[in-house]
């Protein structure tokens, strides 16, 4: 496995970043966050992890399926092009030093710094039906800047909306190395992320508790399905109205999954009048599932047996990293 290859290592700047393994991932996560990890394969060493603890934090309630889907979430990873020959794959909570990191920062981080993060205020507003008012779920930047930290990333891809998030990290890493002397870790650089604007089926933000997403490993026939109901353009109410492709949200999405040709004839047919909605969400269904269908098949060519040998090889690579971090941590805390 790639993770093992020291001389890799030693070239190579180091990226680390994760996802939740809440449920299945869906076109948002393809577009917002795993294309652009693909790319930085062939630029850095790179750290991918299972977040389950991050998980736990506001699904403690309710963890029937979080082995399940960390095993669903590593195929999503592979079918979408993440190459275990060139980064570490892993889960984060098999490898304990995460928390071990996080109990040091925890100890030297003020508490005013996480409450005033902007994600845990919104994510207090925002989430209905769980009690997200826990000590974990209040301490969980700090447990993000011990997963940075432990592999010493000295880059995280973040979109715009997460920079006080990274910021956070900086911060509290700027702390320790001040505390304990030199610079054990280095502060990461954002890597900004482009991301195409792509709402949910129903015109509100693409979120999982939504249910308002098209899943990776979708059929043909649950995309046509949840195609079918998609909100579109609510100023044209009759066939023979023209319609208005910039504010419907189908429009939206052929945009992203196809060429500029196919997209300048959908926009004149529109425009025109000479196709219907249903028409139009019939053809889109059809183009999103034959983008899919390729990790669709490499999805359903990985047997369980075939992720669980990816993440022991990630966790052995990313557990050596970890406890070579660890092993200096506690020699300039002075840890007996």
């Amino acid at each position: 496995m790639r993770g093992g290859n020291k001389d890799f290592m030693a070239v190579k700047k180091r990226v680390l970043s994760g996802m939740r393994p809440t449920g299945r991932l869906h076109l948002g996560h393809l577009l917002g966050a795993l294309n652009n990890w693909v790319k930085l394969q062939e630029q850095y060493d790179c750290f991918y992890m299972v977040a389950d603890w991050h998980a736990l934090m506001s699904e403690y309630e309710d963890t029937k399926l979080l082995r399940e889907n960390s095993i669903e979430m590593t195929r999503d990873f592979i079918a979408a092009g993440l190459d275990p020959e060139k980064s570490v794959i892993f889960i984060q909570s098999h490898v304990p030093e995460h928390l071990e990191l996080a109990m040091v920062f925890s100890d030297i981080t003020p508490l005013g710094w996480v409450e005033r993060c902007p994600t845990y205020k919104e994510q207090l507003r925002e989430v209905k039906g769980r009690d997200l008012t826990t000590y974990g779920f209040l301490g969980y930047p700090v447990l993000q800047a011990a997963d940075i930290a432990l592999y010493k990333a000295s880059a995280v891809p973040v979109g715009i909306d997460q920079l006080p998030h990274l910021e956070l990290t900086r911060e509290i890493i700027r702390r320790f190395n001040t505390l304990y002397g030199g610079r054990l870790f280095p502060e990461p650089d954002p890597l900004l992320t482009r991301v195409p604007k792509l709402l949910g089926l129903d015109n509100r933000k693409m979120s999982k508790s939504y249910g308002n997403f098209i899943a990776l490993s979708d059929t043909p026939e649950e995309i046509a399905k949840k195609v079918a109901g998609m909100i579109t353009d609510p100023k044209r109410i009759k066939l023979s109205d023209r319609g208005h492709p910039d504010i419907c949200n189908v429009f939206s999405y052929y945009s992203i999954f196809s060429d500029q040709a196919a997209l300048d004839k959908i926009r004149q047919s529109c425009e025109g009048a000479k196709t219907g909605c249903t028409e139009c969400k019939k053809a889109l269904a059809v183009a999103l599932a034959e983008y899919l269908e390729p990790m669709r098949k490499k999805a359903a060519a990985l047997s369980d047996d075939d992720i669980r040998d990816i993440l022991r090889s990630g966790d052995k690579s990313a557990r050596a990293a970890a406890l070579e971090t660890m092993a200096a941590v506690r020699d300039v805390v002075n840890f007996a």
